[in-house]
C-alpha cells in the first residue's frame, strides 16, 4: 500500500495533527494531553497492532489489531467495562446516563432507550432533520458573498437544532434551546475529561474533584434540562405530549421490570443526547464542508447529486436512499475525523493480548483515530477519497476498521439517526452554495471531548446558480418524481 508518513505535515493531505517524537515524562504527557489527544500520541500508533504505555499509576494498552479490538468491543464487551477514569471527568454533565453507565444499569436504560431509534423511527423524525437543513441554509444566505465564515459554529448550531427538534419538538430559536446550546459549548472549553482526577487513581469513596467552570456549566446544563423535562412530563400526564423522541423515552417501560426512567434519570440520558447526538454530527458536518471546500471535483459531484435527487418543495424518505455520494464523503470524513477520537475501556479481568498480559485495572484504549488512518490496513490512509467505499480495500476495512459509532453492544443507539441526518444536511448546503477553501487558513485539528479545529473552519460561500434542466435528474426525472409523489401521500 502506498503510505504517507504519519504525523508529518503535508500540503497535499488534509491537515492532521503533528505526532508526538521520542520518549517524554508522565508529567509532558500530560501537558501535551492537556493541549491536544492526538498530538501527545507517537507516531507508531499509525503502524502499530498495539502499544503499551506505562505510568506509577496505571498501565494502558491501545489496540488497533482488528481482532483485539472486535474482542474488546464486541466477543468480550462485558470484561471491559467503560474506564472510570473517564467517569470521573463527565460525571458532573451525564450523572449515571448510558454513555457512562456499566453493567446492570446500562442494560436497563439501553432496554428502555432503544425502541425509540428503531427504523420505523428515523422515518417520522426525517422531516424535522430536514427543516433544521432549510433553516440553515436561510441563515447562511445572507452570508454567502464571499466573506470568510465560521462554518464549524453553524454546524454546531444545525446539530443542536437538529436535538431539540427531534427530542422535544422545539427549533433552536426557543430560548431555552439558545441557552443550552450557548452554555454546552462553555462547558465543552473546560476540558471535563483532562483533570488530575483522571491521571491519580483514587478510592471510589474518595470525592472527586473538577474545575469550578466544569461544576457550574454542567450544573446550568442540567437545570435547563430539568426544565425540558418536567413540562414534558406534565404534556404526557394531561395526554397532550408530542409525539416524538422525549416522549417515547419516557413512556417506554422496561420490558423485564415494567418501570420508566425517573425525572433524574432522563435528565442524564438527555445530556448525554445533547454531547455524543450534538458533538458526532456538528463536527462530521464541519470536516465535510472543509474537505469538499479542499476538494472542488467531489464538490461539484455532491451538487450534481443534490440537484438531481432532491426536491426542495416536497420532503421524500426516500431521498435519503439515493444521496450516495453525500453519504460516502460524509462516511470518509468521519473516518478522517471520526468525532470520538479514543474509547477508553478498563479491563475487568486478567487477559492475553498478542501474547502480552493485561492485568485487570490496565486501561484498554480503542483508537478510532489511529484505527482509521492505519498504515497497514488502509490504501493511502490520510488522503481524502470517498470513491475508496466502492473499492475492495475500502469494503473489506469498512467492516474491519472503521468504528466512527463504536460496534457491538454499545454502540451509539443513534448512529443511524446521525448517518440521516448528515448527508441530508450536507446536500442541502452543496446544493445551496458553492463552498471555497481559504488558503492560508486551514483547521488545525485537536481533540479534547472530540475532535475540533483549534481555530474553528473559515469558508467562503457563493449562492450556487441552478444547473440547467438536463443536470436536474436526466430524462427519466419526472417519472421519477411521480413515483415519490405516490410514495409521499
Amino acid at each position: 500500500m502506498q503510505r504517507e508518513p504519519a504525523g508529518t505535515p503535508d500540503a497535499s493531505l488534509p491537515p492532521m495533527p503533528a505526532a508526538r517524537q521520542g520518549r517524554v515524562s508522565v508529567w509532558r504527557y500530560w501537558k501535551l494531553f492537556r493541549q491536544d489527544i492526538l498530538s501527545a500520541q507517537p507516531a507508531h500508533l499509525y503502524r502499530a497492532w498495539m502499544a503499551e504505555m506505562r505510568t506509577p499509576f496505571f498501565r494502558s494498552y491501545l489496540c488497533n489489531d482488528p481482532a483485539l479490538v472486535d474482542q474488546i468491543l464486541r466477543r468480550r464487551w462485558r470484561d471491559f467495562p467503560k474506564s472510570e477514569r473517564i467517569r470521573v471527568g463527565l460525571k458532573p454533565l451525564l450523572g449515571e446516563s448510558i454513555f457512562i453507565s456499566n453493567g446492570p444499569l446500562w442494560e436497563r436504560q439501553r432496554r428502555i432507550i432503544d425502541p425509540a431509534f428503531e427504523g420505523g423511527r428515523l422515518r417520522s423524525v426525517f422531516p424535522r432533520m430536514w427543516d433544521s437543513g432549510v433553516a440553515l441554509t436561510g441563515r447562511l444566505r445572507p452570508l454567502a458573498d464571499g466573506r470568510p465564515v465560521e462554518i464549524e459554529a453553524h454546524a454546531s448550531h444545525v446539530a443542536m437544532d437538529v436535538i431539540f427538534r427531534t427530542l422535544f419538538s422545539v427549533p433552536i430559536e426557543n430560548e431555552t434551546a439558545m441557552a443550552a446550546f450557548r452554555t454546552f459549548r462553555d462547558y465543552q472549553s473546560t476540558q471535563p475529561v483532562a483533570t488530575v482526577a483522571a491521571l491519580l487513581p483514587r478510592p471510589a469513596w474518595m470525592p472527586r474533584l473538577h474545575r469550578r467552570r466544569t461544576r457550574q456549566t454542567a450544573r446550568a446544563i442540567r437545570t435547563l434540562i430539568k426544565g425540558l423535562v418536567d413540562a414534558r412530563a406534565a404534556e404526557i400526564a394531561a395526554g397532550t405530549a408530542p409525539d416524538d423522541l422525549a416522549t417515547k423515552i419516557m413512556t417506554t417501560p422496561d420490558p423485564e421490570t415494567g418501570e420508566t426512567f425517573a425525572r433524574d434519570e432522563m435528565i442524564d440520558q438527555v445530556a448525554i443526547f445533547f454531547l455524543a447526538g450534538h458533538e458526532t454530527s456538528a463536527a462530521a458536518l464541519g470536516w465535510a464542508l472543509y474537505l469538499l471546500a479542499r476538494h472542488p471535483d467531489w464538490q461539484e459531484r455532491v451538487a450534481a447529486e443534490a440537484w438531481a435527487e432532491i426536491d426542495p418543495e416536497r420532503i421524500y424518505f426516500s431521498t435519503l436512499s439515493r444521496l450516495r455520494l453525500s453519504r460516502a464523503v460524509f462516511r470518509e470524513a468521519m473516518r478522517l475525523y471520526p468525532p470520538v477520537p479514543m474509547f477508553v475501556r478498563e479491563a475487568r479481568c486478567p487477559v492475553t493480548f498478542r501474547n502480552r498480559p493485561v492485568r485487570p485495572g490496565a486501561q484498554v484504549i480503542v483508537s478510532p483515530w489511529h484505527l482509521h488512518r492505519h498504515e497497514r490496513l488502509w490504501e493511502r490512509p490520510h488522503a481524502f477519497d470517498p470513491g475508496r467505499w466502492e473499492t475492495p480495500n475500502g469494503r473489506a476495512r469498512l467492516r474491519d476498521a472503521y468504528i466512527p459509532f463504536s460496534i457491538g453492544p454499545r454502540v451509539c443507539p443513534g448512529s443511524a439517526f446521525a448517518m440521516a441526518e448528515g448527508p441530508l444536511i450536507l446536500s442541502l448546503l452543496v446544493r445551496a452554495f458553492r463552498f471555497e477553501r481559504i488558503v492560508g487558513r486551514d483547521p488545525v485539528p485537536v481533540a479534547h471531548l472530540t475532535v475540533r479545529s483549534r481555530n474553528g473552519i473559515h469558508l467562503r460561500l457563493w449562492p450556487r446558480a441552478a444547473p440547467p434542466p438536463s443536470g436536474a435528474g436526466g430524462p427519466d426525472d419526472e417519472g421519477r418524481r411521480a413515483t415519490i409523489a405516490e410514495e409521499g401521500k
